[in-house]
């Protein structure tokens, strides 16, 4: 089964909030290799949930896919911070999917922790100049990333 690790800002929905709320919408991905990546996840696939542009970012839990790409809703909203002018009812080039939350970690895995594993370091987080908010995550960083909370 294929892993993830999906990017939010904590002030537009924090893994507290997921757990909150059980269910949530994952929208505003603006950039195409990461809506690929949208496209690709199926039901019942795990996501780290990773906290960015923040004082703290790291990975803050997980959660899971519970409904497949859709096409956006938040694109057509011209009062929305993530309207496009160019997407329509009948185009829309934009997905979101559907999440629920798993588990909270005690504490945020940060990057100069992540960035100590050796098994991470293929991870596409850790890249220079990676600033994807959607990404793969392989079994076995998955793995190593659990052994870290």
């Amino acid at each position: 089964m294929p892993y993830w690790l999906m990017k939010s800002e904590p002030d537009v929905l924090s893994a507290a909030t997921l757990q909150r709320l059980r269910q949530a919408r994952w929208d505003g991905v603006r950039n195409y290799q990461a809506r690929n990546f949208l496209r690709n996840m199926q039901a019942d696939e795990l996501f780290f949930f990773y906290h960015s542009s923040c004082p703290q970012p790291g990975i803050a839990g997980i959660g899971r896919i519970v409904r497949t790409a859709y096409p956006d809703p938040s694109a057509l909203d011209p009062h929305g911070p993530y309207f496009d002018a160019r997407a329509s009812a009948e185009k829309n080039p934009w997905s979101a999917v559907d999440v629920e939350f798993v588990e909270a970690f005690s504490d945020i895995i940060g990057l100069a922790r992540l960035r100590s594993i050796p098994e991470l370091a293929q991870l596409p987080l850790l890249q220079k100049g990676s600033r994807l908010s959607v990404m793969p995550v392989e079994a076995g960083e998955w793995a190593a990333v659990l052994a870290l909370r």
